[in-house]
């Protein structure tokens, strides 16, 4: 494999993890039934952390490695991260969590 081409699953996870909007982090936590507290738990940061990616500014706010932590710990719990089109982006529950 050429060294200078990156896994490509790894460049759409970055690609994407700068697309999530605050937004998208609040109706994530509201999908799961999810306080602050519990998000910022579940993904190893403080809950100041999570208030500053939920606020005005979004996850630009943080650093790159809190915004994955924080979609990894959204993703492992069922949410799905909707890139945005005409309609904006959005989120939803994989199928298996749809009604839990």
């Amino acid at each position: 494999m050429d060294p200078n081409v990156k896994d490509s699953a790894a460049s759409q996870r970055n690609i994407i993890l700068f697309m999530i909007t605050n937004a998208q982090l609040r109706a994530a936590r509201g999908l799961l039934g999810w306080s602050q507290a519990r998000l910022a738990e579940e993904s190893g940061l403080g809950i100041a952390t999570v208030k500053r990616m939920e606020g005005e500014r979004g996850p630009l706010r943080s650093s790159a490695g809190n915004v994955l932590k924080v979609q990894q710990a959204l993703e492992d719990a069922g949410v799905i991260f909707i890139d945005a089109d005409d309609e904006g982006p959005g989120v939803r529950l994989r199928g298996d969590r749809a009604g839990q």
